[in-house]
């Protein structure tokens, strides 16, 4: 059969995986959205595959300015924002900048061995000096994404209304709008699990009664079943396809 490329079709291929049509899978059509929509929630969170990096750019208005933050659409689908760039100040082109006095004296030095690494600690050495004081090319942010606010750590009399920034973000596809991402891998696997870990449940309520010919439920099976593979799609997705954790130090 082709490959799933809206939500129905998926849930389908999660059904069959299961057994279904040669077996009832008792799991209501509500309680299948939920547990997709789950799945999607966390292979979104966890796996490389579900977002990409976006450039956003923002104009600070008055509002912002008053508030303190500024605000993220939720259409934008912005999962993390990495770095926020202000605006060009132009302190590079004066003869009293530290950028521009490297360039001027030093830059013809780059083509001996060794003076690209020097070149590199010192541009590094710099940048960490621009955000401990405040006065470098990154801006000091807490991004709170339930709140839809980006809160910036700046002394705004610096950033007036009509000040353009940039923001750096992983962002979450969409798989309304890209439905190639309904035939990922891993997110079939772990979308098949946890409706399996939704029929255990179902089927616990009956659990130990007898049907004619003598057949009994077993739904603990399945929740057994369905835990292990949960565990070992999450120990998978945490270790092979997560983004790995982006920090500084200095």
């Amino acid at each position: 059969m082709a490959k799933p490329t809206t939500k129905a079709t998926f849930i389908e291929h999660c059904l069959r995986s299961l057994g279904a049509p040669v077996i009832e899978v008792n799991v209501d059509d509500d309680q299948l959205d939920d547990r997709v929509d789950e799945a999607i929630q966390f292979w979104e969170f966890f796996h490389d595959d579900a977002s990409e990096k976006a450039f956003f750019s923002y104009t600070i208005t008055t509002a912002d300015v008053n508030n303190g933050w500024i605000p993220i659409a939720n259409t934008d689908l912005i999962k993390e924002v990495l770095q926020v760039l202000p605006p060009s100040t132009g302190s590079a082109s004066s003869m009293f900048d530290i950028t521009y006095q490297f360039f001027q004296n030093d830059l013809f030095n780059l083509n001996y061995r060794g003076a690209m690494l020097d070149y590199y600690l010192t541009m590094s050495w710099i940048s960490m000096l621009g955000v401990t004081m405040g006065t470098g090319r990154r801006i000091a942010f807490e991004y709170i994404p339930h709140k839809n606010q980006l809160r910036l750590d700046v002394d705004w009399s610096l950033f007036p209304a009509g000040t353009n920034l940039v923001l750096e973000c992983n962002r979450v596809l969409d798989p309304a709008a890209y439905e190639d991402m309904w035939d990922d891998y891993f997110l079939k696997r772990y979308a098949t699990a946890l409706i399996k870990m939704q029929w255990g449940q179902n089927m616990s309520k009956f659990e130990g009664m007898q049907m004619p010919g003598g057949v009994t439920f077993n739904g603990l099976r399945y929740i057994d079943e369905a835990k292990e593979e949960i565990e070992k799609l999450t120990e998978e997705a945490r270790l092979v396809w997560e983004l790995p954790v982006d920090f500084y130090m200095g």
